[in-house]
């Protein structure tokens, strides 16, 4: 029998995968997988406005990749075994998140701390668009951006810079306000969204993993903890595990305090999210410890005002992919059948209960003390063995803070009516402030909950944040 390779377009190939449905924080924090899989403590974002030379760049700590490393996670389906506790999968992340997002993609690595040798190659969709061929770059000497080998001159790690931003900056004037205000939006929605899908990591509580410390030009990520447990009046339910598919799924119920029965007004309105209350309630699942949906309730029910308290954690590792349907963007799960009509009674359990406590939560009782320490940690809980893994798709990275050019990240704007005025206070964090949300979008929402389209009407909430921000900000979303 003859056989005939087909080799795939390169141009038209490349340019399809810039479709996958990366939102720019989720592209991102793909990146920062890569940094957690290759043991790395500290991870520097660096937001650079420049007009039409705009970059963003992601260095961590991490131990370095050699230059054939380089070239091999560059490579389209990255040959590389995952452990049980990767948060890697398809071998696709660091390509298809960049090229969705910009048109260059660079990476430099240092492996030695003895050593100045930094290996750098480049991806250029303008190259490979016109030459139709699988090629990479290799940069040498002056070839190499300084932005792109500066991290790495007193230390050991990778650095990925992406430039030429045009699904981030596609506006005519890239030298106009609305760029730079939008570029400024992106860096709000980052830290909390960051904060929130690595808020294990950074708290200290993923297990098998080191802490991780975040920042964005400067500005330290702080870790969201959806149950809020270092409030005294959160209340914990029995948590319970579920066989799926040969595995375990922990979940864990929690009924969240009502507003006058949190410590504080600051911690009420940071207990609402970056989605605001009603759209926070429902499933937070994780993926060995990485939050990959936060909130909804995966229709199983509606959002409901009444049952805006209720939370609760799913939680099972990597052997259970193929069973959860996990895409490459890591942004999506279905939850498997027979975990559904296995949580179908204790969800009842959660919103009857999350009920009782809001119809209970306005009595005017006087406010409870703030807790001392941090929140518990989650409770020990596998599903196989999980060694600690340095084998990243690319490993580890050099951090540097950002240069005095850099745009400053906001402290909290969170792109769903809450924005975060400039503090004093160490690490830039101010108080959030919550914005009333009009009552036409409000109108809205009760008609599409009504209806049963809540989720289309949020994915229309959500193209317009991305596309047009100032309104969105008018409009208090």
């Amino acid at each position: 029998m003859r056989r005939e390779e087909i080799i795939p377009s390169a141009a038209r190939l490349t340019n399809s995968l810039r479709d996958l449905g990366y939102e720019f924080s989720s592209a991102v924090a793909d990146l920062i997988d890569n940094s957690v899989a290759a043991g790395a403590g500290r991870v520097s974002i660096t937001i650079h406005f420049d007009g039409p030379d705009s970059w963003i760049r992601v260095a961590d700590d991490g131990a370095g990749m050699t230059g054939a490393s380089i070239s091999e996670a560059m490579r389209l389906g990255a040959a590389r075994d995952y452990g049980e506790g990767d948060l890697g999968k398809f071998g696709l992340g660091l390509k298809t998140a960049s090229l969705s997002q910009c048109r260059v993609i660079s990476v430099a690595s240092r492996t030695a701390p003895n050593r100045r040798r930094i290996e750098a190659r480049r991806l250029d969709l303008g190259h490979v668009t016109e030459t139709d061929r699988w090629e990479i770059l290799h940069l040498t000497g002056t070839e190499r951006p300084e932005p792109l080998i500066a991290p790495l001159r007193e230390a050991t790690g990778t650095v990925v810079m992406w430039e030429n931003l045009d699904r981030i900056l596609n506006f005519r004037d890239p030298w106009g306000g609305w760029a730079q205000r939008h570029l400024m939006a992106l860096a709000e929605q980052l830290e909390l969204h960051l904060g929130m899908v690595f808020g294990r990591f950074l708290s200290g509580q993923a297990r098998w993993r080191r802490r991780l410390h975040i920042t964005i030009n400067g500005t330290p990520v702080e870790a969201w903890d959806p149950f809020v447990r270092a409030e005294p009046r959160t209340e914990s339910l029995p948590v319970k595990e579920f066989p799926v598919a040969g595995g375990l799924v922990r979940f864990s119920p929690f009924v969240v305090p009502a507003q006058r029965e949190f410590t504080s007004d600051a911690a009420w309105r940071r207990a609402s999210g970056p989605r605001n209350w009603n759209r926070q309630q429902g499933f937070y699942v994780y993926r060995a410890d990485r939050m990959i949906q936060s909130g909804g309730w995966s229709r199983m029910r509606t959002q409901d005002e009444h049952t805006k308290l209720a939370r609760a954690s799913l939680e099972f590792w990597p052997d259970l992919d193929e069973a959860f349907e996990i895409n490459i963007s890591k942004m999506r799960v279905r939850l498997p059948e027979d975990l559904r009509e296995q949580l179908d009674r204790p969800v009842a359990e959660l919103v009857k209960r999350a009920q009782e406590r809001y119809r209970g939560g306005d009595k005017r009782s006087p406010r409870p003390r703030p807790p001392s320490g941090p929140p518990p940690p989650p409770p020990p809980f596998r599903s196989g063995a999980v060694p600690a893994s340095v084998d990243g798709e690319r490993r580890g990275a050099g951090a540097e803070e950002a240069r005095s050019a850099t745009l400053p990240a906001g402290g909290g704007g969170n792109g769903s009516g809450a924005v975060s005025p400039p503090s004093g206070g160490s690490g830039g964090q101010g108080p959030l402030v919550t914005l009333a949300r009009p009552t036409a979008v409000a109108a809205l929402q009760r008609a599409a909950e009504r209806a049963g389209h809540s989720d289309a009407l949020e994915l229309i909430l959500d193209q317009l944040r991305r596309d047009d921000p100032e309104v969105a900000r008018e409009l208090g979303l």
